[in-house]
C-alpha cells in the first residue's frame, strides 16, 4: 500500500515572514523613539537660547550701565599760612588770612570702559566768598579704577566784602573758619565705543583751626 507524500512548505518563506515582522518592530520602535529624541532636542536649543538672552541681559545691564564717577577732595595740607591784622581809619580792627595748600584730589571710575574729562578748577570759599581755585588739567581715567591729583592752592581774603570781612575777625578770634569746596567736572564715560556725558560733582567743608603756635585743617566732610 503505497502512502501518500504531502510535499513540504519551503522553510524560506518563515523565515521572510519573521524578518518582515521584525523589520516592522524596528520601525515602530524608531518611529515612537524620533519624536521624543526631536522634543528633548528642541527643550536642550529653547533652554540655551533662553540662557544666552539672560547672559545678554546681565552683560549689557551690567557693563552698559553708565554711572558718574566720584570726584573727591581726599586731603588738605597746610603748607604755610599767615593772620594779620591792621586797623581802619575808625579803629576798627581788620583781618586778612593767607593760606597755601597741598591738596589731593581724587575720581574714582566706576565704569567698564574709560573715563575722559575735560580742564576744570575747584573753588574755595568762606560764607560764600570765593577764597581761590585749584586748577584740574584734564585727563582720563581707566575703567573700575581711581586718579590721583595733586596740587596746590592759595587762599586769601582780600576779595571779602564788608560784612564778610566783620565775620571774618570774628571767626578767627573763636579760632574756627570753616571752608567750602566745589567744583564739577565735565566728560563722557565711553564703553565698546559707546559715549555718554557724565559730569561729577564736588561738594565739600573743612575746618581752618587757628591754635596758639599752630594752624589746621581737620573735620572733613563731603557729600
Amino acid at each position: 500500500m503505497e502512502t501518500e507524500k504531502f510535499p513540504l512548505a519551503p522553510p524560506h518563506n518563515t523565515i521572510q515572514n519573521d524578518h518582515h515582522e521584525v523589520s516592522q518592530g524596528t520601525e515602530e520602535e524608531l518611529g515612537r523613539k524620533m519624536p521624543r529624541k526631536r522634543i528633548i532636542q528642541c527643550i536642550a536649543f529653547a533652554a540655551f537660547v533662553v540662557l544666552l538672552i539672560v547672559v545678554v541681559l546681565v552683560f549689557t545691564v551690567v557693563v552698559f550701565r553708565f554711572k558718574t564717577p566720584k570726584f573727591r577732595l581726599r586731603e588738605a595740607l597746610i603748607k604755610s599760612s599767615s593772620i594779620a591784622s591792621s586797623f581802619t581809619t575808625n579803629n576798627t580792627e581788620k583781618y586778612s588770612v593767607n593760606l597755601l595748600l597741598d591738596a589731593e584730589f581724587t575720581i574714582n571710575n566706576r565704569n567698564y570702559g574709560r573715563f575722559k574729562y575735560e580742564p576744570g578748577s575747584v573753588v574755595f570759599s568762606y560764607r560764600g566768598f570765593a577764597l581761590g581755585r585749584a586748577f584740574i588739567d584734564d585727563g582720563r581715567v581707566r575703567g573700575r579704577s581711581s586718579e590721583k591729583i595733586n596740587t596746590v592752592v592759595v587762599l586769601n581774603s582780600a576779595g571779602l566784602d564788608g560784612r564778610a570781612e566783620s565775620q571774618l575777625g570774628r571767626d578767627v578770634e573763636a579760632g574756627v573758619l570753616t571752608l567750602t569746596s566745589y567744583a564739577e567736572l565735565e566728560g563722557k564715560v565711553r564703553v565698546l565705543g559707546i559715549k555718554k556725558k557724565k559730569s561729577p560733582k564736588l561738594s565739600c567743608s573743612m575746618d581752618f583751626v587757628i591754635a596758639p603756635g599752630s594752624h589746621s585743617i581737620q573735620n572733613f566732610k563731603c557729600l
